[in-house]
């Protein structure tokens, strides 16, 4: 059975941020975990499910390679998807819960750490051209950086962050409401377990400070639209010397006044003469790499493909290269003399009527036998 999509299963949207996520999860999970459904099967298994989805969509990596690949870009067999396996118990769960309802942003008992910094995204437009040969570009990328005046501690150089003393470090206070004894997030520090009494000037303590960075980003070979590059460690600086996110450069292939790309296969429409069309002979048609001859049968007609093997796009993944393929499109003649016109007309009467032209205009004569069948057909 094939597996559900994992933003269906937590019933979120691709564009979902990590806290719509999580939210979704908990909602859910509290719904279907086991210490509520007693024994019921189908929602262990739902349980499962969304389990799994959440470990995927909240891990940066693995959510881009579900995205970019689908199930067949995360291991199904990863532990800790399954119940059982690692993933939230039931207390877990309601101490999220809790905790976001007064105010904590962690889990009961834990101490706060510091996030890590956030993922970045830059859109990058390449000509068809540039992304079938791939190249080097440079990108200006605005983001959150490790202030270099106190290395990202927030204090001023020679002093140092001191633990809290309202939770002693533990980024979380207790609080009891009737008979509940809940974790709320420290007032005095914000969950971080230090304080910063004497600040830096540079960053007023914050430990990061923007800054536009000029990255160099080497674009492979064969991408196309919807492939994304990722530079690990390029995105925000994380926070108190926490690991840096990572920048994910999402590429967006432009508009060709030519070709058309599909997967490996590149398409182009060939306009042909009347003539050339019912006599045949060469042409000259564009590829990527120069013009090539391609050679018309007698007799060709409208929408007749003509594929020039290893004329395509080289993959950026398997290396194997794709084909050309030439769509013919026969030209009527316009703006003809009266002297062409003429000739047209001999032509024509030189084929004759009836069965006779059927010898020449064999698509013609059986799109009217057709006509005249259906219409008996109707009268009988």
């Amino acid at each position: 059975m094939s597996k559900r999509d994992y933003y269906e299963v937590l019933g979120v949207s691709k564009s979902a941020d990590e806290r719509e996520i999580k939210k979704a999860y908990k909602r859910l999970a509290m719904k279907f975990h086991p210490d509520r459904t007693k024994g019921d099967k189908a929602m262990e298994e739902k349980f499962k499910e969304v389990q799994e989805a959440h470990e995927i969509l909240t891990d940066g990596q693995k959510r881009a390679a579900y995205d970019q690949y689908g199930h067949a870009g995360v291991d199904p067999n990863r532990g800790g998807a399954g119940f059982g396996g690692g993933g939230a118990d039931f207390g877990d769960i309601f101490g999220d819960v809790f905790g976001d309802i007064f105010g904590g942003g962690g889990r009961g008992g834990r101490q706060s750490r510091a996030r890590q910094g956030s993922d970045l995204r830059y859109n990058l437009e390449l000509s068809l051209e540039e992304a079938v040969r791939g190249k080097n570009v440079e990108i200006r990328v605005p983001t959150l950086v490790a202030c270099d005046g106190c290395d990202g501690s927030g204090a001023k150089k020679g002093s140092s962050p001191t633990t809290c003393p309202t939770c002693h470090g533990n980024g979380q206070v207790q609080m009891r409401q009737g008979f509940f004894a809940v974790q709320q997030t420290c007032p005095t520090c914000s969950g971080r377990g230090k304080i910063i009494a004497d600040p830096c000037r540079e960053c007023h303590g914050h430990g990061r400070k923007e800054k536009t960075k000029t990255l160099s980003v080497k674009v492979p070979a064969g991408v196309d639209t919807g492939d994304r590059i990722r530079l690990t460690g390029e995105g925000e600086a994380g926070e108190a010397g926490a690991p840096a996110g990572d920048l994910y450069v999402q590429v967006h292939v432009k508009e060709h006044s030519i070709f058309t790309r599909d997967g490996n296969n590149l398409y182009c429409e060939v306009p042909l003469s009347f003539t050339k069309a019912a006599l045949g002979g060469d042409i000259e048609v564009p590829t990527l790499d120069g013009k090539v001859k391609l050679k018309i049968t007698t007799e060709t007609q409208t929408g007749k493909m003509f594929r020039l093997r290893g004329k395509g796009v080289k993959s950026v993944r398997s290396g194997s290269v794709g084909d050309l393929m030439c769509r013919v499109v026969v030209e009527t003649p316009v703006n003809l003399t009266s002297r062409q016109k003429e000739l047209l007309e001999e032509l024509d009467t030189s084929m004759g009527k009836g069965d006779e032209a059927a010898k020449y205009r064999p698509k013609e004569q059986g799109f009217f036998d057709g006509v005249k069948k259906f219409f008996d057909d109707l009268t009988n």
